[in-house]
């Protein structure tokens, strides 16, 4: 009987180390997530399982780019995916499914080679500290930052790392 209680003492342990182990990796550095939705198809597709890092972006900006997850800035029990296309102080401009960024009055027509669409409405937007611009990348399947504005940066929840499934 007292072999028993040392064996589930140190099972108990094992837990409790592992728990004290995991849960700062899964709140502070690492979360999974769940793609759901063709909003960022081809990259992306409904029910891809990804690893989100949420650490770097404490020590370095977002990059134009850069694939995020985000709370909802209607819902805030709702979480999307959507990848940044504009940063702060820039102005978007997009006319007939191309982008332009302007910034110091110079204008770049960016490259994005991974779209599935082109956005059909032409649109102009101000980009203030502390927010992007974000787009899916099957723009006309996406709810983004073309229908509810800019994306404040603390509602940001970490920079896509690696797609655990399925295998790629």
């Amino acid at each position: 009987m007292k072999y028993f209680f040392i064996k589930l003492w140190n099972y108990f342990n094992v837990f409790i180390i592992a728990i004290i182990i995991v849960l700062p990796i899964r709140y502070f550095i690492v979360q999974p997530f769940l793609v759901k939705g063709e909003s960022m198809f081809p990259t992306f597709n409904n029910l891809d399982y990804l690893f989100i890092e949420k650490i770097s972006y404490y020590f370095s900006s977002f990059k134009r780019g850069d694939v995020i997850v985000f709370r909802s800035p209607i819902n805030k029990s709702e979480f999307f995916i959507k990848r940044i296309i504009g940063l702060p102080g820039e102005k978007i401009e997009i006319n007939k499914g191309k982008v332009i960024i302007i910034k110091d009055d110079k204008k770049m027509e960016i490259e994005e080679p991974y779209i599935n669409d082109l956005l059909k409405k032409n649109l102009k937007a101000t980009i203030n500290d502390n927010e992007y611009f974000v787009l899916g990348d099957n723009r006309n399947k996406s709810f983004d930052s073309e229908e509810w504005g800019n994306l404040k940066k603390d509602k940001i929840i970490g920079k896509v790392w690696v797609r655990v499934w399925p295998f790629k």
